[in-house]
């Protein structure tokens, strides 16, 4: 009796660490597909690392700034719902003139780069004054999209924010 119990206990770890290296290997995969995802989104908006300068300071296209800062934007009201993230792509489609699949691929290349930024509010701070930079100072697309992402209410961290988009807009 003592063998079967012995012989079944050996199953049933055998069979526990199969599992576990299988989640493994999924959860790998996942994270690497996720890394394609953002690298895909770089190379088809044209963004080039350049190791000397920071990312954020390396855009050079006006819908990935206006898309990190809007990433960075919702992300200061906590974990966006799905409702909230929806909005935020029907706005970056209509405000930005873009596609569907280009604004879900902005929005990978905003959240990168917000992480990039080591949180949201650098992250605003220093897309914001790449946009400004970008634009010469149109800012209404950006405060369309923004309006969008909002929930009301505002939390202080997001009107910090927007006055920080006001500092580098130069607005008064």
């Amino acid at each position: 009796m003592h063998i079967v119990i012995a012989v079944v206990g050996l199953i049933t770890a055998a069979y526990f660490l199969i599992m576990r290296a299988r989640n493994a290997a999924e959860m790998t995969s996942e994270l690497l597909d996720m890394a394609d995802d953002v690298r895909a989104a770089a190379r088809r908006f044209g963004f080039r690392r350049n190791k000397a300068v920071h990312p954020v300071d390396a855009i050079e296209d006006v819908n990935t700034a206006a898309a990190t800062v809007a990433t960075a934007y919702l992300e200061l009201h906590g974990l966006p719902t799905e409702e909230t993230k929806n909005a935020l792509l029907r706005s970056l489609q209509t405000e930005l003139h873009v596609s569907k699949p280009d604004a879900e691929e902005l929005l990978i290349l905003g959240r990168w780069l917000m992480n990039e930024c080591h949180g949201s509010a650098p992250a605003i701070s220093r897309a914001a004054r790449q946009l400004y930079r970008l634009t010469g100072g149109d800012i209404g697309p950006l405060m369309e999209i923004l309006k969008a992402a909002s929930a009301d209410p505002l939390t202080d961290q997001q009107r910090e924010a927007l006055d920080e988009i006001r500092r580098a807009f130069r607005i008064k």
